[in-house]
């Protein structure tokens, strides 16, 4: 009986959760992504305790940003140029 009630409440939050996220005057799909995406770059999940990791983590993560950005600006410009 406990297992079913447990599942019960489960399912409840992830309607509620699902519910929250997909009502119109909620945040939306965008605005939600480009802040996960801030946060990510900012390192926001580094334990700030430890300096080094907070840093290099920050440094890490917008060097791969910045590669990740001129990697696709290469391939447009060998797309479009023919080669």
């Amino acid at each position: 009986m406990a297992k079913r009630q447990d599942d019960e409440t489960e399912s409840r939050r992830i309607l509620e959760r699902v519910a929250r996220e997909t009502a119109p005057g909620g945040v939306s799909f965008i605005t939600r992504t480009a802040k996960d995406a801030r946060d990510h770059i900012t390192a926001a999940d580094a334990d700030r305790a430890d300096p080094i990791e907070y840093w290099g983590t920050r440094i890490g993560r917008t060097l791969g940003f910045v590669i990740a950005i001129g990697l696709l600006v290469w391939l447009v410009y060998a797309a479009t140029r023919g080669g």
